[in-house]
């Protein structure tokens, strides 16, 4: 089970919504928050103050609807995984639903083994997105423009040299080495390089070490002067002056920034 998280249930119908409460604070047991809220209005100003990682709503409410509620969360900075209730009448609201992101629907009456293991599900799926939107929060810019330049008219010689990169960056690599690797003249290999990928080959080296470390500042524990060893350089001390002339921040500064954006 995931811990830590909150779950907000909106339904005016009150045995519907103690209902879904008392079930899922009994599979909880106190590892996660419950709210609830008995229409779309107070849902909506409870979110906009605070923030929830699964919302469940019904789709039928009077003033709000759920379906409204679903449409009004997609601008709040923070936005929970949303399931929906509804009854058989409402299976076209539910399909609109769905088209708004919903991950899942819920059909009343709800089974308790039902609710909990789509409750499980959700929580996951949440899980995942919040991965993902931290890894997107780790690309350089830069690189994604260098690459997206790459993909598109990309001379095989430079699309090896990038292999070559990818596999050795924790090796003491040198644009001479890869060069001769290639079978090309340095400086004929340098201004190619900043040709086809928008930046010079030592900038793109650097950036992509800077990349890596970022990956494993996010997703280890690994002490710096490890991440420092395994992304090519010899000393923790240079690599966190480099580190810092990209990112404006050190290494464990920026590892702490993250991890807290993704316990919020």
């Amino acid at each position: 089970m995931i811990h830590g998280k909150t779950i907000l249930i909106v339904d005016d119908e009150p045995r519907t919504r103690e209902g879904i409460r008392k079930t899922l604070e009994g599979w909880s047991a106190g590892r996660n928050e419950i709210r609830t809220a008995a229409s779309g209005v107070e849902a909506a100003e409870w979110l906009k103050e605070q923030s929830a990682d699964l919302l469940i709503t019904d789709v039928r409410m009077p003033e709000f609807s759920g379906l409204s509620l679903v449409e009004a969360v997609q601008d709040y900075p923070s936005k929970p995984v949303v399931l929906i209730m509804s009854g058989h009448a409402d299976f076209q609201y539910a399909q609109q639903a769905i088209k708004l992101g919903v991950v899942d629907y819920l059909l009343k009456p709800i089974e308790k083994e039902q609710l909990i293991q789509t409750v499980e599900k959700a929580l996951e799926l949440g899980e995942q997105q919040r991965r993902i939107q931290t890894m997107q929060k780790l690309v350089d810019p830069k690189l994604l423009d260098a690459r997206e330049r790459g993909d598109q008219r990309l001379n095989p010689q430079i699309s090896e040299a990038i292999a070559y990169v990818e596999v050795h960056l924790g090796e003491p690599v040198t644009m001479r080495e890869i060069a001769e690797l290639l079978h090309l003249n340095s400086s004929y290999f340098s201004v190619l390089f900043k040709e086809q990928m928008g930046i010079n080959f030592s900038e793109y080296l650097t950036r992509k070490r800077v990349q890596r470390a970022k990956e494993l500042l996010v997703q280890t524990a690994m002490p710096i002067s490890e991440i420092a060893e395994q992304v090519g350089y010899q000393t923790d001390k240079y690599f966190i002056k480099v580190f810092k002339s990209l990112e404006a921040i050190s290494p464990s500064k920026y590892r702490h920034s993250i991890t807290t954006q993704e316990n919020k």
